[in-house]
């Protein structure tokens, strides 16, 4: 008669934890991702779909400068986008952290949270309304007298960072004023103990130590951008087509699923490489 030990019985309760989520995620992402990348090494001729293994697709991808230039503009865009959000979400996170009564900094957060209330679609659309020929900003200008003709900053790229910019904003703001309000004064006090000015606290104390939030606020800001379809279709124009643009018309006009699953293996890479190079600083914040 086998003896069952206390290790052995708390090894499988930790599995009847885990497995629920376990099975969850093989059912849901590993099996379809399995099943896409097959799909990716298959080919479509005359109509049909072709299950012998090759790696046409992948090399068509980057034999043709319209698919390979949506991977370009699809990280040119989030690149913009993600630098952008940095620039401008810091010093607001670090308003809302340093110079909002703590009475008040629930309300502000809120306020900087509002713009997630609204439909993705919603905000896509009211952001064309103002950038268009005839929109809010282009009126604005020719009334004053600052333009004789109406500004082209919809239905381009401007437009779409702008969108996009507008949302991720507010999400970076988040994620590093949750750094900054863990940091405790005693930093401060000691730098300027040491002599340090109010810069060089920032630059060799403040900032190092927010680096984590964000690392992961642009790593969040990353994913979400490149991914995303509904912002460049409606805010772009289709002048200048990113990389999911192009992966939704091979479904829906040529139904070619296998170049489709090819195009999202490419981009999932270019997530993964995005990860890898920001690991070093997510694991910090793990830790």
């Amino acid at each position: 008669m086998s003896i069952i030990t206390l290790e052995d019985t708390e090894r499988r309760k930790a599995w009847g934890f885990v497995a629920p989520a376990l099975l969850w995620t093989i059912a849901f992402f590993v099996v379809p991702f399995l099943f896409m990348a097959a799909m990716s090494l298959w080919s479509r001729q005359s109509g049909q779909i072709v299950r012998a293994w090759n790696l046409d697709n992948y090399i068509a991808f980057f034999a043709k400068d319209s698919l390979f230039k949506g991977l370009t503009n699809s990280l040119e865009i989030t690149l913009i986008v993600t630098v952008l959000s940095v620039l401008l979400a810091y010093p607001l996170a670090w308003i809302i952290a340093e110079r909002v009564p703590k009475r008040f900094q629930r309300l502000a957060l809120i306020m900087a949270v509002l713009p997630f209330w609204t439909s993705y679609v919603v905000r896509s659309y009211s952001w064309l309304l103002v950038l268009s020929k005839n929109g809010v900003i282009n009126q604005t200008l020719m009334t004053i007298g600052l333009v004789s003709e109406p500004l082209e900053i919809a239905s381009n790229r401007t437009a779409t960072v702008i969108g996009f910019v507008h949302f991720f904003v507010m999400l970076l703001t988040l994620t590093i004023y949750a750094n900054l309000i863990q940091l405790s004064p005693n930093y401060r006090r000691a730098a300027a103990d040491l002599g340090a000015n109010a810069l060089q606290t920032f630059w060799h104390v403040i900032l190092p130590l927010t680096l984590p939030g964000i690392m992961t606020g642009a790593f969040l800001t990353f994913v979400l951008c490149i991914g995303d379809y509904v912002t460049p279709q409606i805010l772009g124009g289709n002048n200048e087509l990113v990389l999911p643009q192009i992966i939704m018309l091979q479904l829906g006009r040529r139904a070619d699923f296998p170049m489709a699953a090819a195009l999202s293996i490419i981009l999932m890479l270019a997530v993964t490489a995005a990860y890898v190079l920001c690991a070093r600083w997510l694991k910090i914040e793990r830790a």
